[in-house]
């Protein structure tokens, strides 16, 4: 028989809001993240400290602008040269995959959760968790929200308050609710004024 955390890594429905083992990683998570989001810019050494606690390793230049708020922390995966703006969540019950030199607006939110939609279900605490990937060289701008199991492709730009259901290819341009795509980008295309 699995365990809640193997059935939340499988992306099998499990328990998550009445079992043991998972509210207490959840705690862990909130006890760092309440400590973390009380530091001030100067405090560099402690939020660096309490970061690779939080995540089990030592992102390579990370720029986190607090504050920051995941579920559990572990499950997030950074590439280099991430930026990630104030009031981001991460809903991390999935593996939240974001590659390196990706911008992260404000309150932005990656959620790996999905509910049932019958509520005797929910009310049993019944989730799924799919795995987000965000490719590399990406901006996602101010309040997108990416949805479970969605893969965003490398050097793709999310226009703000985008809500993205569905996977997108390299280099696309979305924007909307639902997300779609209005153009690609030219990566070799030269700046204009």
């Amino acid at each position: 028989m699995m365990s809640e955390i193997e059935k939340m890594a499988s992306g099998k429905w499990y328990d998550a809001n009445y079992n043991e083992e998972l509210l207490k990683l959840r705690d862990r998570a909130i006890s760092l993240l309440s400590r973390l989001n009380k530091l001030s810019v100067e405090d560099n050494e402690e939020i660096q400290s309490l970061i690779h606690e939080l995540l089990g390793y030592e992102p390579d230049h990370l720029a986190l602008i607090l504050p920051f708020t995941c579920d559990y922390g572990t499950n997030i995966s950074l590439g280099e040269d991430v930026f990630i703006n104030s009031n981001c969540y991460l809903m991390d019950g999935a593996k939240i995959t974001i590659g390196s030199h990706v911008f992260i607006g404000p309150y932005c939110g990656l959620y790996t959760a999905a509910h049932p939609l019958q509520y005797r279900y929910r009310n049993q605490g019944l989730e799924k968790a799919l795995p987000i990937t965000i490719g590399d060289n990406c901006w996602l701008g101010a309040n997108v929200s990416v949805m479970p199991g969605v893969t965003v492709g490398n050097g793709c730009v999310i226009a703000a308050g985008a809500v993205v259901t569905k996977d997108l290819p390299d280099n696309a341009l979305a924007a909307g609710v639902p997300a779609k795509i209005i153009r690609f980008i030219d990566q070799d295309e030269e700046l204009t004024d």
